[in-house]
């Protein structure tokens, strides 16, 4: 019997190795593989492994390997068909019936394919035309070059309701099989079918074996109802099922990177160019249990990358539900929040490679995301709003199938659960803190002490888990990459205004207020800009004055150590110098107010780009390109420049030229 090459890919993508091979042999985890002793030879030590992301095992006492049908027809002595049909029976899928019927059906997507293909030629081509000018201007704005277009195969649909229609028919390519492919809409109400994709950058969509088989359109027009338009479903493409960039992110997550998925195209575009291979997108919707499934398959922990915004939180938050009834043992997420404002294609071009690296150093566990969203916004000062909370997270626990999985979140809530009932102070009078600590569970053995949920007397044992073990932290972990995550991106400029203030706090005199109200964005900025207008402020009521030395010290006090050193951290150029201690204030002093007025400019010029892209987005005429160019190359004039004066430095022993 003959099986379709899309039945045996559905069921090789149902079934990992792992689960085939564990039913005849006991494996354990090693690294990215399973590792266990030979169904063929005997052995003491183990030399068969499984690798669930490239869908092999390997036994290397015998040499022998192969995907999941070689292994039952190799431990069973089944032929194909039988194992196949073996297979099918554990994963619940009925087997294709061998019909002539099959067979042409089998033939008829792959015509389909080889049509997809050349309407995907098209499209290529037509960017690269004279016409394609204003899709290439606006792939250029994003970033996009040529080598990067080409890479993905990025294309451009022209204007014309039949271009597409009636190339494909110059190939010989009849209408039915068009409507088919999903390339032209046509209805009983419509006449003369007509192009689907019409004036949009096309962007192909893979499937895992690498084939194209739908597509991507965003509009360049701004009066379309759609801003992003994909395939129809056909019989080669189910949205729901599939994710972009999904085969190469496989080869690369084989390779060692990790998988990331993030929310669009552009974005996994700006990820794998910045050297994150691995990364994939939903296709126009929320993240499905097909795709999480699909997810897990080509890797153990991905991490999903979500917007800091309160849409950020939501989809995040809708990816902990859908998530929760399908976790298995070593099959989990991680969460990675950007700073707000940004996506991952702004953050890159903004910061650079670094800063998404912090960000996905600092993604937080399910767990953490869980107990985020039950706390959050709660109060639970009194026991009936704890009562509230055990009672909302019992009925989630309950809804997670795996029984194992489900034991440990009971053990890992419950201590969060007794942490509720740490004092807000040592000695407090009976009160309770009425909201959890920022970032949940934070260890030690206090909590532990509380008999709320726990076995005791009383106690209900369904968050029992063992005591916590008390938290020992490295001194470098307040600086590593994990801790410090999207705040390690901070503006340098902002970096120079707060450091100058700390170390020459004289600048302040008579400028106190302008400084408070300063526009900086980062809040490791603002936060340390905060306690110096404090601890100022304190010295004035006292009448007493201030000098660099005292400063430093109060707001050292203050528990901003680690925060000071993060700042003087982002500060490694050569010219950064007047802001630090022992620069001359008489050169301190122009250099101050040049890299104020590069501030200002800055930021009043980051706001005019945001409205020329929305304007070009809106309208995408000559006009609005050639504002959006303007504002880039006003930015680009003032990004990196510093003090240009006359003698500067002079004061402070350096050379008299300009920097």
């Amino acid at each position: 019997m003959r099986f379709p090459p899309e039945f045996l890919d559905d069921l090789r993508a149902r079934l990992p190795v792992s689960e085939v091979v564990s039913r005849r042999v006991k494996l354990k985890k090693a690294g990215r593989e399973w590792k266990g002793l030979s169904p063929f030879n005997k052995e003491r030590t183990p030399s068969f492994f499984v690798n669930d992301s490239k869908g092999m095992w390997f036994d290397f006492s015998s040499g022998r390997n192969g995907n999941i049908f070689d292994f039952v027809m190799a431990t069973e002595g089944l032929s194909f068909p039988e194992a196949v049909e073996r297979l099918a029976g554990a994963a619940g899928m009925t087997l294709p019936k061998s019909t002539p019927e099959a067979a042409e059906q089998a033939r008829h997507s792959r015509t389909l394919l080889d049509i997809v293909e050349l309407a995907a030629r098209f499209f290529e081509a037509a960017l690269q035309s004279r016409a394609g000018a204003r899709a290439r201007g606006y792939l250029a704005d994003r970033g996009l070059d040529p080598a990067t277009q080409q890479k993905f195969r990025i294309g451009w649909a022209p204007a014309d309701r039949f271009a597409l229609k009636e190339h494909l028919g110059r190939e010989g390519i009849s209408v039915e099989d068009m409507v088919e492919a999903g390339l032209l809409v046509a209805g009983d109400d419509i006449p003369v079918p007509y192009d689907r994709f019409r004036d949009r950058v096309m962007f192909p969509i893979g499937d895992l074996r690498g084939r194209i088989v739908a597509f991507g359109g965003r509009a360049l027009d701004k009066d379309v109802a759609a801003k992003y338009l994909n395939s129809p479903e056909t019989s080669l493409f189910h949205k729901g099922g599939l994710l972009y960039n999904g085969a190469a992110a496989r080869a690369a997550a084989h390779a060692g990177a990790p998988l990331i998925g993030v929310e669009g195209y552009v974005d996994v575009i700006a990820m794998v160019t910045a050297g994150f291979p691995g990364t994939v997108a939903p296709l126009g919707t929320s993240l499905t249990t097909d795709q999480l499934a699909l997810m897990w398959k080509i890797a153990d922990e991905p991490v999903l990358c979500f917007d800091g915004d309160a849409a950020g939180r939501r989809a995040a938050y809708r990816a902990v539900d859908l998530a929760l009834p399908l976790l298995q043992p070593g099959k989990s997420l991680y969460f990675a929040t950007l700073p707000q404002g940004h996506d991952p294609d702004d953050l890159i071009r903004a910061s650079g490679k670094g800063a998404m690296a912090d960000v996905l150093a600092a993604a937080q566990p399910l767990a953490d995301i869980l107990w985020m969203r039950e706390t959050e916004a709660g109060r639970f000062d009194t026991p009936e709003r704890r009562a509230g909370l055990e009672a909302r997270l019992d009925g989630l626990l309950a809804g997670i199938g795996n029984e194992s999985v489900r034991k440990y979140y009971r053990a890992d809530l419950g201590t969060r659960l007794r942490g509720l009932l740490v004092p807000e102070a040592a000695g407090g009078a009976g009160r309770f803190a009425g909201r959890p600590a920022a970032g949940g569970f934070r260890g030690g053995g206090r909590a532990g002490k509380a008999g709320f949920a726990r076995g005791g007397k009383g106690g209900d044992r369904r968050f029992a888990g063992p005591e916590p073990t008390p938290l020992v932290l490295s001194p470098r972990m307040s600086t590593s990459p994990v801790v410090r995550g999207a705040r390690a991106v901070l503006p340098a400029r902002e970096a120079l205004l707060v450091l100058a203030v700390l170390n020459h706090p004289w600048l302040l005199d008579g400028h106190a207020e302008a400084f408070a109200v300063l526009d900086l964005v980062h809040p490791d900025a603002d936060r340390l800009r905060r306690a110096i207008l404090d601890v100022i402020a304190a010295h004035e009521e006292e009448g007493t004055e201030i000098d660099a030395e005292t400063l430093r010290a109060a707001v050292l006090a203050r528990d901003l150590g680690g925060l000071v050193e993060r700042i003087e951290a982002a500060l490694t150029h050569v010219a950064d110098w007047p802001a630090r201690v022992g620069a001359a204030p008489e050169d301190v002093r122009p250099w101050w107010r040049h890299v104020l007025t590069l501030h200002h400019k800055n930021r009043t010029l980051n706001k005019e780009l945001k409205e020329a892209e929305r304007a070009l987005g809106d309208d995408p005429s000559e006009r609005n390109f050639a504002w959006l160019q303007d504002v880039q190359g006003r930015l680009a004039a003032i990004e990196g420049t510093e003090a240009s004066i006359e003698g500067f430095g002079a004061l402070s022993g350096r050379p008299t030229r300009g920097l």
